[in-house]
């Protein structure tokens, strides 16, 4: 079981590339500086445009633009909104009263449904402002040091940009 789907993953790489490029990108551009498939790349920017999460522009400068600010969007609206509702247990499991054979489960199945509504709380929580926070630019390289026992990371500029 997965939670963040392959489609779910490359919609977050292609948020934050065109967040971190407010003049835009093509879905090839996108695809080509991550080595992705294009026809894959072009199929999610359209989901994304059709969802409002980004817009669409034609001509020779074109390509696809940020919609929204990032700090208005959850992570559980993008999974909403890309893939089937997140869903701990199988929607399709008898509820205990449905069968005799299965009454032990009621307990189980209430914990669990407070433990699927702590994620999705916690999904709710997250804004792609704050994931993308945690991104690097892809024009920035990281550069660690050990500083006696710490850890030191510093983000410099690549040669040459």
């Amino acid at each position: 079981m997965t939670l963040i789907s392959r489609k779910i993953d490359y919609a977050l790489l292609i948020l934050a590339d065109l967040h971190h490029r407010p003049q835009g990108a093509s879905a090839r551009q996108i695809a080509d500086r991550y080595m992705l498939s294009r026809p894959f790349v072009a199929n999610i920017l359209k989901e994304l445009c059709r969802q409002g999460f980004v817009a669409s522009h034609r001509g020779v400068k074109g390509g696809y633009t940020l919609q929204r600010p990032p700090e208005s969007v959850s992570l559980a609206e993008l999974m909403d909104a890309l893939a089937e509702p997140f869903q701990l247990m199988e929607s399709g499991t008898p509820m205990p009263e449905e069968s005799s054979g299965l009454s032990s489960l009621g307990p189980m199945r209430m914990a669990l449904a407070g433990v699927q509504r702590r994620i999705q709380d916690v999904l709710h929580s997250v804004t792609l402002a704050e994931l993308f926070y945690m991104c690097r630019p892809p024009h920035f390289a990281a550069h660690v040091s050990f500083d006696s026992a710490n850890l030191v990371e510093e983000q410099q500029p690549e040669a040459g940009i």
